[in-house]
């Protein structure tokens, strides 16, 4: 069985694995937030672009100008979709930190798990080792007393 000082290294060390998978879960999570915000900024600006192009188009507009609009709609239709895959990257970054962070949490509490095991055993122990030396005094004093 692994030595006190094994365990408590053990732990110290998935501790230090859990809090380094916890701050890649953060910058992960962080950074899906800025991700998913650009997007929603993506989706404002053509909804603002295309309420632009309706009201130019019940004034009239020429063609040149309305293949100018589409084109530029295009643009951030473009916009939109490549930050949507940035936005399912970082999901899926988030999702992969996260499972790491859950199998560095789960192996130090196993780690601490088997550390108060030990503890437990070594109190047992010590506690049938003064047992024992309780009866062997209070029988030397009963056989004494005879």
């Amino acid at each position: 069985m692994a030595t006190q000082s094994q365990i408590e290294t053990l732990i110290h060390l998935a501790q230090l694995e859990t809090d380094a998978a916890a701050k890649r879960l953060g910058i992960a999570t962080n950074a899906l937030k800025d991700a998913e915000q650009k997007l929603t900024m993506l989706f404002g600006y053509r909804d603002d672009y295309a309420q632009k192009l309706n009201l130019k188009g019940q004034g009239g507009i020429s063609p040149s100008a309305y293949q100018n609009f589409m084109a530029f709609m295009g643009k951030l239709d473009n916009a939109i979709h490549g930050q949507q895959d940035v936005v399912n990257m970082s999901q899926r970054k988030v999702e992969q930190e996260r499972t790491a962070w859950q199998e560095s949490e789960r192996k130090r509490m196993s780690y601490g798990a088997l550390q108060k095991r030990a503890e437990a055993k070594k109190v047992k122990i010590e506690a049938k080792r003064d047992q024992r030396a309780m009866d062997e005094h209070a029988n030397r004093i009963f056989f004494y007393k005879r």
